[in-house]
């Protein structure tokens, strides 16, 4: 039998970064490392003991575009799509290598970003999915009018989503209402959880619950999501304004995807210790 391979203990470098305020830790494995995994993540994480994210992205090469990109939840989990930190680090991207434009490789998919100037970025998300089975439900029904008590909608932006349409965002218990819709049994991968409420025909205000979060300040898929189902639901037009907790973002559903733009804001660099690390491991 082969004797366990001690844990890489060397000092980790990560940059801290947040879109609207919902923040990211990010990893850069371009140059190599150990990879990172679900207790790394969820220890730093921890915004006691660790550093604390609403999300941790990992940049990785790839041979066609600019870097392949694999996010996690801070409980650990991964997700399949994080917009915010998608266009936080393009930009980040783009002003190492001096581009106004490049791709990035996801689990959704290939994404473009482009820069739009004055710390802003766009991010092209990818076509909605509106079927039950995509986004996913765990059965067969009209994903415009989901049989839950609010009359919610279901969207698939590469995770899932659920949308209430209310009178008053203000008056909305977000933990209580968006822990018990994240677990619901319509949503077998569990549902990122928004409430939003029409403002004009192309404004929109919002809150967002994070499966495997809980309470974030901004949601880059979920800005997507609750543009998709409130022009579904006749609400707004295709492009619209979402004021969220921690910002402005502006979605434009076009034939090619919906597209997303916001604000992008690189905190500090900082570097993980040996020590910290070996209590991890």
């Amino acid at each position: 039998m082969l004797p366990a391979m001690a844990p890489d203990l060397t000092p980790l470098p990560f940059m801290k970064m947040h879109g609207a305020g919902n923040d990211f830790v990010v990893i850069d494995r371009r140059a190599g490392g150990a990879p990172v995994t679900a207790a790394l993540a969820q220890a730093i994480g921890d915004r006691h003991r660790g550093i604390g994210f609403d999300q941790l992205a990992v940049i990785e090469t790839d041979a066609e575009v600019a870097a392949k990109l694999t996010f996690f939840n801070a409980d650990g989990s991964e997700a399949a799509a994080c917009g915010n930190a998608t266009r936080c680090i393009a930009r980040h991207l783009m002003d190492e290598a001096g581009l106004a434009a490049l791709t990035l490789r996801t689990e959704r998919g290939l994404l473009p970003a482009e820069d739009t100037g004055d710390g802003r970025v766009r991010v092209n998300m990818g076509a909605p999915f509106l079927d039950w089975s995509d986004v996913p439900l765990a059965e067969a029904i009209d994903t415009l009018h989901l049989p839950i008590d609010g009359d919610p909608v279901a969207t698939g932006m590469g995770n899932p989503h659920c949308t209430f349409f209310v009178n008053d965002v203000a008056s909305i218990d977000l933990e209580t209402d968006g822990a018990a819709i994240e677990h619901h049994p319509l949503f077998p991968e569990r549902t990122n959880v928004q409430f939003a409420q029409v403002i004009a025909p192309d404004h929109l205000r919002m809150r967002v619950w994070e499966r495997g979060v809980g309470v974030t300040l901004a949601s880059g898929s979920s800005s997507c999501a609750v543009a998709v189902a409130a022009h579904r639901r006749g609400l707004t037009g295709r492009r619209v304004t979402l004021d969220l907790d921690g910002g402005r973002i502006e979605i434009d559903w076009r034939e090619d995807g919906v597209w997303m733009t916001g604000p992008t804001a690189h905190v500090f660099n900082g570097t993980l210790t040996a020590d910290w690390l070996a209590g991890v491991a």
